[in-house]
């Protein structure tokens, strides 16, 4: 069932759901597809990592990912 942008904008403004008016099936966020990378780091390096990684419960690669998000947030 279609909707009418008014309607849709009314139900949105005063709080109700209107999830049940957008296709989900097809929704994607650009700013967040992941793209594959490769780097070549020290070993001892990678131990660091591992170490840090293991203290907080996380995987090597989230700590990487976590620690380059807040350094390039620094400079926005």
């Amino acid at each position: 069932m279609k909707t009418k942008a008014s309607s849709f904008d009314k139900k949105f403004d005063t709080g109700e759901s209107v999830l049940a008016q957008l296709d989900l099936s097809k929704a994607r966020r650009p700013a967040e597809e992941q793209k594959r990378i490769n780097m070549e780091v020290p070993v001892w390096m990678l131990a660091a990592l591992d170490r840090e990684a293991k203290r907080l419960g996380v995987t090597r690669q989230s700590i990487i990912k976590i620690w380059l998000a807040e350094r390039l947030q620094v400079g926005q």
